[in-house]
């Protein structure tokens, strides 16, 4: 990797494509755009979908995954990663190795499984893989309630249950957890970062609404984008998760379905 400029940001996001923009490498990219970083990108996979769902995946060959990441670091460098969408084994095993080409570049690990829509992202078989190579490589693990479950066998219903299955995640190797709560029931959401030195709890009044497609990745590039800054972990999640809060509450209602946030707002709060 370049030795790092003076100006700190630059996040290599690996992940999938979303065609409606809302999620995936589309929203990674606009996060750490109004945040102020620069966004590279390796694409593990072409999806065709919009607000209603996911109607075709089309995986991009391991190889060029590769190839597109080790351009990026053997000549722009990265100050942190991000990993969304891989797909199979033998994506996770890519990228797994890529993550130690970078060993100076935090990881944030989002194990993405299923879309907003219910379509699934992860082939079964990949789950094992994604916890035995991806998790002990996270410098932030970032899973919402059903991955977290499919991680450890943990059911994750209340918010003593986030406990655990974090508790659990940082057993098998990840540095920090960011255990989410949006399907945990309740009025109010809560997610809690828990890292070998305690825990720190996220709490806001639920936003009900639709528009909520593409809140995981969006949070985990903001993370990405704030310790690639050179923010420390608390502080980077938690610039990371008021401004999740922010773009959920003036999301644009694109859409018939799961609609997208609003990634922009920052860049016209500084006008």
């Amino acid at each position: 990797m370049t030795t790092a400029p003076a100006h700190r940001g630059r996040v290599l996001i690996i992940a999938g494509s979303d065609s409606g923009g809302g999620a995936g490498i589309q929203a990674d990219i606009k996060t750490v755009t109004a945040l102020g970083g620069y966004a590279a990108t390796a694409i593990t996979t072409v999806t065709v979908q919009n607000t209603l769902g996911v109607t075709g995946v089309h995986p991009i060959p391991a190889d060029v995954v590769a190839a597109q990441a080790e351009a990026v670091l053997s000549d722009i460098g990265a100050d942190a990663l991000k990993t969304g969408m891989l797909g199979d084994v033998a994506m996770v095993e890519t990228v797994a190795a890529l993550l130690d080409e970078a060993p100076g570049a935090p990881a944030v690990v989002d194990p993405v499984m299923v879309a907003k829509g219910g379509a699934p992202l992860l082939a079964d078989r990949a789950v094992a893989a994604v916890r035995d190579l991806m998790v002990p490589r996270a410098a932030l693990l970032t899973p919402n309630a059903p991955e977290a479950q499919a991680l450890t066998g943990i059911a994750v219903e209340r918010p003593d249950d986030q406990r655990r299955a974090a508790e659990a995640l940082l057993a098998l190797g990840a540095k920090a957890v960011l255990m989410k709560g949006g399907h945990v029931e309740g009025d109010r959401v809560v997610d809690l970062l828990v890292t070998p030195a305690g825990e720190t709890a996220f709490e806001a009044e639920r936003i009900i609404t639709r528009h909520t497609h593409g809140t995981g990745c969006t949070l985990a590039s903001a993370c990405a984008a704030g310790l690639a800054q050179g923010l420390p972990l608390t502080e980077a999640v938690a610039r990371a998760w008021a401004y999740v809060q922010e773009a959920i509450a003036r999301a644009p209602g694109l859409g018939a379905g799961h609609g997208p946030l609003d990634h922009a707002w920052p860049l016209r709060e500084r006008r």
